[in-house]
């Protein structure tokens, strides 16, 4: 499923990628609103159908976001773009 640089998902541009999991990728990208680089976590394209997996992924997010710690992620938002599912962090 990787996106090539230069994809876009709402405001969210996409420079690289830096991993991937069990769930999805991880992509470095830029924020083009407020011009920023964040980490964007995409549910993998066969997951987006499956209505757990993207519960997964929303609690996943929910989770993170109530936390607040030096070496945990502040989450900026969950979305939906083109049917692709996303986390950005």
């Amino acid at each position: 499923m990787t996106l090539p640089s230069g994809t876009h998902l709402n405001r969210y541009e996409i420079l690289s990628k830096l991993g991937e999991g069990g769930m999805g990728e991880v992509f470095l990208a830029e924020d083009k609103g407020l011009r920023r680089k964040i980490a964007l976590k995409v549910l993998r394209a066969q997951s987006t159908s499956d209505d757990r997996a993207r519960m997964r992924l929303i609690r996943e997010a929910q989770a993170a976001a109530a936390l607040e710690h030096p070496n945990i992620c502040a989450i900026y938002e969950v979305g939906e773009s083109d049917g692709q599912t996303f986390i950005s962090m």
